[in-house]
C-alpha cells in the first residue's frame, strides 16, 4: 500500500521514474522540536496547511484555529483587540506560541502570553497545534499546548486584496527565489478597519490598522550544512475603550494603543549519516504605548518585553529502531514599563528523549528535562507517549506529559509583584484513536484527556486585608494559590461525500473545575471555559468554483471565577465562495455572521455583526 504522505510524480521519460515528495502537512515540529512524521508521536497534533488557510479567507486567524478540537477563543472587541486562545481549558497564557522558530510570548504582559490580535494570516503556510503538556521538549509555558506557526517559503510572486464591511481592507504580497544553493522569501501586508465599538454598550467605532513585513532565507553550504534565518516586524494601532468616571464601567473613550513587534532568528542545520543538529539564536521584542488624548500627547502607559535565546537540538539514530534526542536552551528576558525600571531573569534547560520505533507499527518516546530559573529555582519534568498501528489506517495513541510555567517578570517585579512565586505545574494524560489523516479525504480522531494543574498564579486583592503578603502592596499581588482540573472528550472527523463535496466536524466537551481547597470558588468552572464547542464545515468544489461554510456553536460560560457573570452561548455561520478564473487568478468572497448573531466571548466586549467581503488573488 502506498504511503499517503508521499506524492508521486512522473519523470516523463520512457522508463517511468517515481520521485516522492512528502506532504508538508505530514511533517510536524511540535512533538519533538525537530521535523518529524506526524505518525512518529503518540501526542495529539493537528496540522492546518496553506490550502485550508486560504480557503477560510480573511484577516482573522481565530476563524482558522477554531477548526481544531479543544480550542476556544475570547476577544476584547474586533480584529486587533486582545485575543486569547485556550486549549483544552488551559489559561490562554499557558499556550506556547512559536513563529518561524521564535518564541513570541510578551514578556511585559502580566501573564506572559501571546496576543493573537496582532497575528494576521499573511504569509502563514502551516499551523501545528499540539494539545497537552510538553515541557520536556519545550520547557516553560507548554502547559496547555504548543502552537507552531510557519511562514511560506514562496518561489514566485503573489498578492491578494479584499475589501468589505466596516471599511475593512486587507492587502498582502509575497515572493521569493529558490535554486540548488538555497532560497529567499519575503512578504508584506496591510490591514485596516473602521471597526465597531469595543464596548458592547458603546456606539463609537474602534478601528485597527497594522502593517507587517517579513522574510526568510536558507543557504545550503553543501549537502550536510545549511544556514537559516528569518525576521518579522509589525506595527499596529488599535482604538480601545476604557473605564471612565464616574461609573468606571467599560464605555466609549478616545484611548488607543500602539504595538510594535520584532522577531528574528539565525541558525544552522547540520545533517550527517545518523545525526541531525539544529542550532539557533533568536530575539523577540514587543513594545506597547497606550494613549489617552484627554491626558495629553504623551503615552499614559508603556511597556517593553524582550527575550534573547540560544537553542540547540539534536537527533541521533542509534540503529533502525532506537534514536536519542538531546537538546538545551538558554534564555535571557527583560521587562520594563512606565512605572517599573528594567528587570531581568534568565532560564536554562536541557533535555533528553529516547525513542523506539518498530517499523512504524509500534513506537514509544520517553524523556526528562531539567530547567533552572535565576529567580524561582529549578524544575524537573517528565513525559512519554506511545502509538500502535491497528491496521487498515487505524491507530491507537496515548501520552503523558508534565508542564511548567515560570512566573513572568511582571508577576515577580512589578508594583504587584511577588519574588517568592514558584512555577506553575501541570500533569496531563490522554488516550486517542485515529483513522486516517485530517488533511486527506477521510479521517476520524477521538480523544479523552485530563490535565491537573497546581501552583497556578492568581492575582489577589489586598483591599482591607492585613495578611503579610499584602505589606507594601495596597492594591494587590500575585500568589501561588490555585489547583485546577480540566478533562473532557474531543472528536474530529471528515469525509469526501462525493468527488466534489466534502464535510468535516470538530467537537469538544471540556469540564473545568477550581479544586483549590477552602477557596470561595472551590468547585466552580473556570472563567471563559465553555463546556461545549463545535465547528461544522462543508465545501463543494464543482470544476473551478468552491462554495463552503463554517458553522460555529459554543455553549454558555462565565466571565469570572465566582461564576456570577454569565456569557451566553452562540451560533455563528460564515459562508464563502471562490472562482479560479485562470491558473493564476482567483476571485473570492464571503459573508461572516450570516444571521447577525449578537454575542460576546468576553463580558462587556462587543463582537462583529454581519459582514460581506470580496477580494482577488493573483500569482505570477
Amino acid at each position: 500500500m502506498a504511503d499517503p504522505a508521499l506524492a508521486e510524480e512522473d519523470a516523463g521519460d520512457e522508463s517511468i521514474v517515481l520521485t516522492h515528495r512528502i506532504r508538508d502537512t505530514y511533517i510536524t515540529v511540535v512533538a519533538s522540536g525537530m521535523n518529524d512524521r506526524i505518525t512518529a508521536t503518540g501526542q495529539p497534533v493537528s496540522i492546518i496547511g496553506k490550502a485550508e488557510i486560504d480557503s477560510v479567507q480573511g484577516p482573522d486567524l481565530t476563524r482558522i484555529l477554531q477548526r481544531t478540537p479543544g480550542v476556544t477563543i475570547s476577544r476584547n472587541g474586533g480584529v486587533g483587540g486582545f485575543t486569547g486562545v485556550r486549549v483544552r481549558g488551559a489559561e490562554a497564557e499557558q499556550l506556547l506560541v512559536v513563529i518561524d522558530g521564535v518564541r513570541v510570548a510578551d514578556r511585559a504582559s502580566p501573564g506572559g502570553g501571546f496576543d493573537f490580535g496582532n497575528l494576521l494570516p499573511g504569509a502563514i503556510s502551516k499551523l501545528e497545534l499540539l494539545r497537552g503538556s510538553n515541557s520536556v521538549i519545550w520547557g516553560s509555558q507548554a502547559i496547555g499546548g504548543v502552537l507552531a506557526v510557519t511562514s511560506a517559503q514562496a518561489d514566485d510572486l503573489s498578492f491578494s486584496a479584499e475589501y468589505g464591511a466596516r471599511g475593512s481592507f486587507y492587502g498582502r504580497a509575497s515572493g521569493g527565489l529558490s535554486s540548488d544553493a538555497g532560497s529567499l522569501a519575503f512578504d508584506g501586508g496591510y490591514f485596516r478597519t473602521d471597526g465597531f465599538s469595543t464596548a458592547a454598550s458603546g456606539t463609537e467605532p474602534d478601528g485597527f490598522r497594522q502593517w507587517q513585513i517579513g522574510g526568510r532565507g536558507r543557504l545550503d553550504i553543501n549537502h550536510q550544512v545549511s544556514l537559516i534565518g528569518s525576521a518579522r516586524y509589525s506595527d499596529g494601532r488599535l482604538d480601545i475603550d476604557g473605564f471612565p468616571a464616574p461609573l468606571f464601567t467599560l464605555a466609549d473613550t478616545a484611548e488607543y494603543q500602539d504595538t510594535r513587534e520584532f522577531f528574528a532568528l539565525t541558525g544552522a542545520e547540520l545533517s550527517f549519516d545518523d545525526v541531525s543538529v539544529v542550532a539557533s539564536l533568536s530575539f523577540a521584542d514587543i513594545e506597547r504605548d497606550s494613549f489617552d488624548p484627554l491626558s495629553g500627547a504623551d503615552p499614559s502607559f508603556s511597556t517593553d518585553g524582550r527575550s534573547e535565546r540560544a537553542e540547540l537540538r539534536s537527533k541521533w539514530d542509534l540503529d533502525r529502531a532506537f534514536s536519542l534526542r538531546l537538546g538545551g536552551e538558554y534564555e535571557r528576558t527583560r521587562f520594563s514599563s512606565t512605572f517599573d525600571t528594567e528587570k531581568r531573569a534568565n532560564i536554562g534547560g536541557a533535555y533528553g528523549q529516547l525513542s523506539f520505533d518498530h517499523e512504524g507499527k509500534f513506537l514509544i518516546n520517553a524523556g526528562a528535562r531539567l530547567d533552572d530559573h535565576s529567580r524561582f529555582g529549578s524544575a524537573v519534568t517528565f513525559g512519554a507517549d506511545a502509538a500502535f498501528e491497528l491496521g487498515s489506517d487505524w491507530r491507537l495513541r496515548t501520552s503523558f506529559g508534565e508542564g511548567f510555567k515560570a512566573p513572568t517578570l511582571f508577576q515577580l517585579f512589578s508594583d504587584f509583584g511577588n519574588q517568592t512565586l514558584a512555577a506553575e505545574r501541570s500533569t496531563s494524560f490522554d488516550v486517542g484513536l485515529d483513522y486516517g489523516d485530517r488533511n486527506l479525504d477521510e479521517f476520524l480522531a477521538l480523544s479523552i484527556f485530563r490535565r491537573d494543574s497546581e501552583n497556578q498564579i492568581d492575582f489577589i486583592s489586598c483591599s482591607g486585608m492585613a495578611d503579610a503578603i499584602c505589606t507594601d502592596r495596597p492594591f494587590g499581588t500575585y500568589q501561588n494559590i490555585r489547583l485546577t482540573r480540566a478533562q473532557g472528550v474531543e472528536v474530529e472527523g471528515g469525509m469526501a461525500i462525493s468527488d466534489d463535496l466534502a464535510a468535516r466536524a470538530v467537537y469538544a466537551f471540556i469540564d473545568t473545575e477550581n479544586r483549590t481547597s477552602g477557596s470561595a470558588n472551590e468547585g466552580n468552572s473556570l472563567a471563559r471555559r465553555p463546556r461545549h464547542a463545535a465547528t461544522l464545515s462543508a465545501d463543494w468544489t464543482p470544476q473551478d468554483f468552491r462554495f463552503g461554510g463554517d458553522f460555529r456553536l459554543v455553549s454558555r460560560s462565565f466571565d469570572d471565577a465566582a461564576g456570577s457573570v454569565r456569557i451566553g452561548g452562540y451560533a455563528v455561520l460564515d459562508l464563502r465562495a471562490s472562482w479560479q478564473v485562470t491558473d493564476t487568478f482567483e476571485l473570492f468572497g464571503r459573508v461572516e455572521n450570516v444571521w447577525d448573531e449578537h454575542y460576546q466571548t468576553a463580558a462587556g466586549f462587543g463582537t462583529a455583526g454581519r459582514g460581506v467581503f470580496a477580494g482577488v488573488r493573483a500569482a505570477m
